[in-house]
């Protein structure tokens, strides 16, 4: 690790700043649809049994190259092996596009905080309400100014000043308030149906496609393949222990999205008299579903306050990462300060986010492969990219760098590493396997042949 590089203070900084990166609004709007459709608790079941394994070598090994290299991802692969630099690159540009409509969508979680807070949940609730206010050509632009200006400015504080002491504020609230309103919502008459049918584990529902979309969910959900990981994981110190901290990120990210089906899929099944499928998947769950499930609930508009307060702290830790992973990238490839890499970052995500919050209203009419651009852009990172640059991570790390080498990363200062056997045989074996097939399903979800 370079000299200068910045870094967190400790153990409990860096995880709380990971895991703010892995929770995210994948965990909150996908997980409650996913689990409530998947049976509830096989799906719970699937799928802490391939967060531990899965998802844990795949998290290790991007944290341990990172420290390894003390590089964020395109440096971190030349240094490790020049031949396989263009893994760096390509993973690299996961976040350049994520960033950009992640922060749109932001914006939008934004404004319904504002609303909700201003005490207009019933216009809020109507059916149009989100459809036009998304068509809009100015509003949702002005919101996604706001949210991308939050964002950067905790990304120009810098690690420690920055992220590291937003983390440890906004994590802790994140927790607390999901609990608060779990607690809530599975109290409300009509919810212990939706409780039992989120916990209680239903073998007839298991099936192969169980097993996929519960891998899927998870390889989104903990920020791999982007090279967040191994940015945040260029920023640990020597004597931090990677395999316990990718052990408590995991119950942190799992935690939250374990709570949030509870805040969800329970109030929904109230709403709704019973039926899963008012659990839609996408933005319409969130922004349409929901604010008239807090309408029609004693002490709605608390809870609605609550709800988007801890949506908005979930967007703002994972665009936080985003922009800084590719702050990293920049300062490392051409060495500039990070106010100049920051007003660099600024310019790309306005160039890319402008299309996507215009393709909702005045440029609808121009699709990209039959979608508009905020789709297109989530396809090209989250089906396509992210599975390439995840199978080439395993295959580069299980047949080129070794598992070992990165072992003796986690084994420094005296540390022990209890999985390593776990590790080795998932990342050469068990992930590539696991990865081509999201990829090749994903791809057949938008082509329709498939539906997740």
């Amino acid at each position: 690790m370079s000299e200068n590089r910045s870094s967190f203070t400790g153990k409990l900084g860096f995880v709380l700043a990971a895991a703010g990166s892995a929770v995210g609004l994948g965990n909150i709007w996908r997980f409650p649809y996913l689990a409530a459709k998947y049976g509830g608790g096989i799906f719970l079941l699937v799928y802490l049994i391939l967060a531990v394994t899965f998802g844990f070598a795949l998290m290790f090994a991007e944290i341990a190259i990172g420290r390894k290299t003390g590089l964020s991802a395109i440096g971190a692969f030349r240094a490790l092996n020049k031949k396989y630099t263009f893994i760096g690159y390509l993973a690299s540009l996961v976040p350049m596009i994520i960033l950009p409509y992640y922060c749109v969508i932001g914006g939008w979680v934004a404004k319904y905080f504002g609303v909700f807070v201003s005490g207009q949940m019933t216009a809020a609730a109507t059916d149009n309400y989100f459809t036009d206010f998304i068509a809009q050509p100015t509003e949702p632009i002005v919101w996604f100014f706001v949210f991308l200006a939050l964002t950067a400015l905790v990304v120009i504080l810098g690690v420690e000043k920055g992220i590291e002491k937003v983390s440890k504020i906004m994590m802790p609230v994140l927790v607390v308030l999901s609990i608060i309103i779990a607690v809530y919502t599975m109290f409300i008459p009509g919810a212990g149906e939706g409780v039992l049918y989120y916990l209680t584990p239903d073998f007839s529902h298991f099936s192969a496609m169980t097993v996929l979309a519960a891998m899927g969910q998870l390889f989104y959900s903990m920020s791999l393949a982007m090279g967040i990981m191994i940015t945040y994981g260029s920023y640990m110190k020597k004597d931090v222990n990677i395999e316990s901290s990718v052990h408590q990120i995991e119950i942190f990210d799992t935690g939250i999205a374990f709570i949030a089906g509870l805040m969800i899929v329970p109030a929904v099944f109230a709403f709704s008299g019973g039926d899963p499928d008012a659990l839609n998947k996408g933005p319409g769950l969130m922004f349409i579903t929901l604010p008239k499930v807090f309408e029609s609930m004693p002490g709605g508009t608390i809870i609605g306050v609550a709800f988007f307060v801890l949506v908005l702290f979930a967007a703002l830790t994972s665009s936080i990462s985003l922009m800084e992973t590719v702050v990293s990238i920049i300062q490392d490839k051409l060495k500039w300060n990070r106010y100049v890499t920051c007003g660099l970052v600024l310019l790309l995500c306005v160039a890319l986010g402008l299309p996507s919050s215009l393709g909702n209203g005045v440029w609808s009419g121009v699709s990209i492969i039959g979608m508009n651009f905020l789709d297109f852009f989530d396809f090209i990172s989250n089906s396509v990219l992210m599975p390439i640059v995840a199978f080439l991570t395993c295959v580069f790390v299980g047949y080129v760098l070794k598992p070992q080498t990165l072992i003796e990363e986690a084994q420094q200062n005296g540390m022990a590493m209890k999985s390593q056997k776990l590790f080795t045989v998932v990342i050469k074996y068990i992930a590539p396997i696991c990865i081509a097939l999201i990829l090749v399903t994903s791809i057949l979800e938008v082509l329709g042949v498939v539906k997740i």
